[in-house]
């Protein structure tokens, strides 16, 4: 039977806006439902972001991570993808403009997730490097292996050296994994590709604006992850604000200026929201107000779910954390209570379950939080695999990033160091545009 837009049966139409955690799981669940789910994002894949840094350092390639959306729900019959930007909503006449033309809702759905925020600083975000999607973290694969190119030609021994160091800013776990990915890369990769090069001039930071990295988990797993980056050989300076950076030198609040070409921004987030949902239901860090059932604040049948979501409790009061889980439960919750809105029966609370929260340093080095119980060491980088291989969607990526983590492992290296397009500021102000 082929599948349109056209409605012919009557059925609401549930409109989901991104393909992320949040609004996959959402989709699935409304299979075989008396629904039509129409599935809109910018890109045709859904990209398994925890797993990017690997991308940016060369551990894995991109295909590994990404998988292709309609092929998600292949059979599933209540089921339509289309791929479009998503320009305005319009609450009051239930339609979204698109850049395929406008689209009539009964329920919307947000899952946009969040992008890189750069608290307004323009220079910063010129220069340095974000990394939330997959042309990004291919961007900085390329900025770093061209730099390194780079430096093995350049006579000039300041900007060698500005050329040798690489800052990652926020002690989050992505910038501490990413620390630890570009230690173990000039650790065990940069002697053999890079003869040339005279390794102590290779310099890792990882700069944080408060008094420890890996604020939102236990001061266990903070110390710990700190000890093993600083083993690694990563400078690891808490306490540092960034003032500025101009492509050159980065400035910092309470420490010398540090040339730089390597500047890689993971220090906050801000939610993807999109043009139309009323300005009273957009709080700190650009997330929507929602109430327990993922309601948008004065919007009757407009919900947001997963990073763009803020719904303020007295154990969460600045929204959950911006983590997959969250966005799969309240995936799962806001499809139970669509199907409870139709058939007009009471709405069930979102009610978060905290399953850990865990982080890799890197080889046989990670620390895991799950309740009261702290690990770390070589088990939580197990654990921590583990938990990622079977999170990761599609057996062939399952497969293939297990095969790549099991070479790298024995043989310490990683296969994918490729500048497959040359990295420049314009390639990359055109990929932010795409976003």
């Amino acid at each position: 039977m082929k599948k349109t837009l056209n409605n012919h049966n009557h059925q609401p139409l549930i409109i989901i806006v991104g393909g992320g955690f949040g609004g996959i799981e959402l989709a699935k669940k409304l299979r075989n439902k008396p629904v039509q789910v129409l599935l809109l994002d910018r890109h045709n894949y859904h990209t398994f972001q925890p797993l990017l840094y690997q991308v940016a350092t060369g551990g894995l390639e991109p295909d590994s991570i990404a998988f292709p959306l309609r092929r998600i729900f292949k059979g599933q019959e209540n089921f339509s993808f289309r791929m479009t930007e998503v320009e305005q909503i319009f609450p009051e006449k239930q339609v979204l403009k698109t850049s395929i033309g406008d689209l009539k809702y009964d329920y919307l759905a947000l899952a946009t997730g969040s992008d890189t925020n750069f608290f307004g600083q323009k220079a910063i975000e010129h220069y340095s490097m974000p990394m939330k999607s997959i042309p990004e973290a291919l961007n900085l694969r390329s900025m770093l292996l061209q730099n390194l190119e780079e430096a093995i030609i350049k006579q000039d021994e300041a900007k060698q050296h500005a050329l040798l160091n690489f800052v990652v800013v926020g002690g989050g776990p992505t910038g501490v994994e990413l620390s630890g990915a570009l230690a173990e890369l000039k650790k065990h990769v940069l002697a053999n590709d890079y003869p040339e090069l005279d390794l102590s001039k290779v310099n890792i930071y990882l700069i944080e604006g408060s008094d420890k990295i890996l604020g939102a988990m236990s001061a266990q797993a903070s110390e710990k992850s700190r000890f093993f980056l600083e083993e690694m050989g990563v400078n690891v300076l808490c306490n540092q604000r960034v003032l500025g950076y101009d492509g050159e030198a980065i400035e910092l609040s309470e420490a010398p200026a540090i040339p730089t070409k390597n500047v890689l921004w993971s220090a906050g987030v801000k939610g993807a929201v999109i043009e139309g949902i009323p300005s009273e239901a957009i709080t700190r860090g650009q997330r929507i107000l929602v109430d327990e059932y993922n309601r948008v604040q004065g919007c009757a049948n407009i919900f947001a779910i997963g990073d763009l979501a803020a719904m303020l409790s007295d154990q969460y009061p600045n929204g959950h954390p911006g983590v997959a889980p969250v966005a799969i439960q309240q995936g799962k919750n806001l499809a139970q209570n669509l199907l409870r809105i139709i058939q007009q029966k009471s709405l069930i609370p979102f009610k978060y379950h905290d399953k850990g929260s865990m982080a890799t340093v890197g080889r046989n080095r990670a620390v895991v939080d799950i309740g009261k119980i702290r690990f770390q060491g070589v088990f939580a980088w197990f654990v921590w695999m583990f938990v990622h291989l079977m999170t990761l969607v599609g057996f062939r990526n399952k497969l293939v990033v297990f095969v790549n983590w099991v070479w790298s492992y024995f043989s310490y290296d990683r296969g994918t160091r490729l500048i497959i397009r040359r990295f420049s500021r314009s390639s990359m102000t055109e990929d932010t545009a795409a976003k």
